[in-house]
């Protein structure tokens, strides 16, 4: 890696995307199917961690394995349609391309799932890393040698600093800027509109 061409990695939920509405319509169809209750407006306002921590708060354990399966076996017929790219996401990407680095995303997501969001939405990146939550997302930030990982969640920032790589953050999620800097961010930006001007700044600095 040179310095003109930077591997920047991107969390996906709510960092590029707004999964909210889908997520929610995901998480209706499992309750209605199963006929447990589920605060889908509740599960949406936290979202990050694996899917397996949300459920364990409406299955009992031994249902948690089985419950997952089944919903990332749905969530392409109700989750996909409705999400939408969050502000400043594809620019951003692109962004990334026009200093010649590569853009990744590392996310806690079912891989699957994640590439779907991506060509539904036109968003292309040079690769997809699923099923890596917080830390644990360091290893694809190592592998890719990406030198900075853009996320909303302070567990975003942990995995970045784990990785050595710089820590951007937005605060889009449901972390606050505070929180995020609390957690060791090194860059907080209120929105990814803001991020092409800032990488512009980082590149030239780092050349």
């Amino acid at each position: 890696m040179t310095s003109r061409a930077p591997t920047v990695g991107f969390d996906l939920d709510m960092t590029l995307i707004d999964s909210r509405p889908g997520i929610k319509e995901a998480y209706l169809a499992l309750s209605a199917e199963t006929g447990t209750y589920i605060d889908a407006d509740l599960a949406i306002s936290r979202l990050g961690p694996p899917l397996e921590e949300e459920l364990r708060n409406w299955f009992p354990a031994e249902r948690i394995q089985e419950m997952g399966d089944r919903y990332r076996e749905i969530y392409p017929t109700y989750a996909i349609a409705p999400t939408l790219a969050m502000p400043g996401a594809r620019e951003a990407v692109a962004a990334v391309r026009s200093h010649g680095g590569r853009a990744i995303v590392v996310t806690a997501k079912h891989e699957p799932n994640a590439k779907l969001h991506l060509a539904h939405l036109g968003i292309e990146a040079d690769a997809v890393i699923g099923w890596l939550w917080a830390e644990a997302k360091a290893e694809a930030l190592r592998e890719h040698d990406a030198a900075v990982y853009v996320g909303d969640h302070t567990g975003d920032v942990r995995g970045a600093r784990t990785a050595g790589a710089l820590s951007v953050a937005v605060a889009t999620g449901p972390c606050d800027a505070a929180e995020l800097r609390a957690a060791g961010a090194d860059v907080v930006l209120s929105d990814l509109t803001e991020f092409p001007a800032w990488l512009d700044g980082y590149v030239a600095n780092a050349a």
